[in-house]
């Protein structure tokens, strides 16, 4: 949530000199996004964030396409990812278009050994089992189950879990993730309709200045490439810092559903927005009080987007079996829908206990080979009668 903040200690002016206490300069970054164009904040360096001793040889990340064109409702078992012990290694693209990458993950270990910088992207990491802390220059963030961490290209940050038991939704976004404009008045503040509001949004805290010197390695991702890094200094070494880009985190525990007489559609759900894609949250909540209500989905044809759904907890009335951690994908082009006998079931229920996480890409998604790995290839079939 792009919203001014200050920590630490930065300069009564910005580009100015600002100096140490034995009379040497601190150096001053600008991190802009779009040129110079959008959100920016100024970060306030021990030493200068430009000190490279070592470069190692670039290797590729970038997602195995297995399925690039299909017209096939489909369901991925995502606990079936494998749990690795290396962060970055856990991470396996699922679902991918030019606008964004669907990832699962289940590592086991802490970041302890090396940072991470992913320059191509702004990531929203998705905290389905798991809690720790996010560190990063800015400050930390602590982190549970359902926590959004929204990261910001250009971010060098760690992961560290609390235990080896984590599993985590990622998206990774090319263009910025932001609160949807349909929830801002005209100053950027969130407005009296929208389903949160600031105080869910949580900030770094407790900055702590790393003035070391030494061998720090930074894994950078840019074009589908990690370029391994090695710094002098350590990456964490800010005095202070100002500005609207940094990261943030909200719980979907903290998403406020809207609700109405009639069934409401899924863009009341929506959370965040990418360009060409949408993020939803799905929760307990009433369900609708007409008389005559009807609590499960009509059926709907998606004719300009996919649709994704990522089940995180709870019964969901419109499907015969759901799994954590399983995600379904309806194409655009064909209808879905509420499987046999769960409309006529859903008929006087008042509330539901469901748990999920809902992108609607306006591009077709491809499938990986890791999405293959775990692919049940009989969900088409689902809406058959018994």
């Amino acid at each position: 949530m792009p919203f001014y903040h200050k920590s630490g200690k930065v300069p009564p002016k910005r580009h100015t000199q600002f100096r140490k206490p034995d009379g040497s300069l601190y150096a001053e970054e600008l991190v802009s996004t779009e040129g110079f164009s959008s959100v920016y904040s100024l970060v306030y360096h021990t030493h200068p964030p430009t000190l490279v001793k070592k470069l190692g040889t670039p290797y590729e990340v970038a997602p195995i396409i297995a399925r690039e064109k299909h017209l096939k409702h489909t369901s991925l078992k995502g606990f079936q990812i494998k749990p690795e012990d290396d962060y970055l290694d856990s991470r396996k693209p699922v679902l991918v278009n030019d606008d964004l990458h669907i990832i699962l993950a289940a590592p086991r270990k802490s970041m302890e050994d090396y940072f991470f910088k992913n320059s191509q992207a702004d990531e929203m990491i998705f905290i389905h089992k798991g809690k720790g802390l996010l560190k990063t220059g800015y400050g930390e963030i602590s982190f549970d189950y359902g926590d959004y961490l929204m990261i910001p290209r250009g971010t060098i940050y760690q992961m560290h879990f609390q235990d080896s038991d984590n599993r985590l939704f990622i998206v990774e976004s090319f263009s910025p993730l932001r609160v949807p404009g349909k929830y801002l008045n005209k100053a950027g503040q969130l407005m009296e309709h929208a389903p949160y509001c600031e105080r869910d949004i949580r900030i770094p805290e407790n900055l702590k200045t790393y003035d070391q010197a030494g061998d720090f390695k930074i894994l950078i991702k840019k074009q589908g490439l990690i370029y391994p890094y090695v710094y002098g200094t350590h990456p964490f070494d800010y005095i202070g810092w100002d500005g609207c880009h940094y990261p943030w985190a909200f719980s979907i525990h903290d998403f406020e559903p809207i609700t109405g007489r009639l069934h409401q559609p899924p863009p009341v759900h929506q959370t965040f927005e990418g360009h060409n894609f949408v993020v939803c949250s799905f929760v307990p909540r009433k369900y609708d009080y007409h008389p005559l209500s009807i609590p499960a989905p009509y059926n709907h044809s998606n004719v300009d987007s996919d649709e994704v759904l990522y089940y995180v907890d709870g019964d969901f009335m419109s499907r015969k079996s759901v799994e954590k951690g399983q995600i379904t994908l309806h194409p655009g082009g064909i209808p879905h829908g509420p499987h046999p006998g769960t409309v006529e079931k859903s008929i006087g229920k008042e509330s539901t206990e469901e748990l999920a996480v809902m992108i609607d890409p306006f591009r077709p998604l491809k499938l990986t080979k890791y999405a293959l790995d775990i692919e049940d290839g009989d969900y088409y079939k689902s809406w058959q009668s018994e």
